[in-house]
């Protein structure tokens, strides 16, 4: 599965930053199929290839994660990291709820 399309980036280039934003729009939102690993991707800079967002790992936190790292993560059974396909954009606040 292709973790950033055309669209998906035209989309973060659109809504640009959100940094003053208190509740932002989670444009892609990532995940791991096996277990724990919840990537929110509220913006995108297309020259170092990173992600801005909230992440729910470990701890949940905000900070910033790489589209490459994403891509290198092997799983067990072959699997890799996954875009939700059938989640549309909404604030981070409807996600914690």
């Amino acid at each position: 599965m292709k973790l950033l399309t055309k669209d998906l980036e035209k989309r973060f280039k659109e809504i640009g930053s959100q940094e003053n934003e208190k509740d932002p729009i989670v444009i892609a939102k990532f995940f791991n199929p096996c277990g724990a690993g919840t990537w929110y991707a509220t913006e995108y800079d297309p020259e170092t290839k990173t992600f801005f967002g909230y992440v729910k790992l470990l701890e949940d936190e905000w900070g910033y994660f790489s589209l490459e790292e994403l891509e290198n993560i092997n799983l067990p059974l072959g699997l890799k990291i996954e875009r939700d396909l059938y989640t549309k954009e909404k604030r981070l606040s409807e996600y914690k709820n």
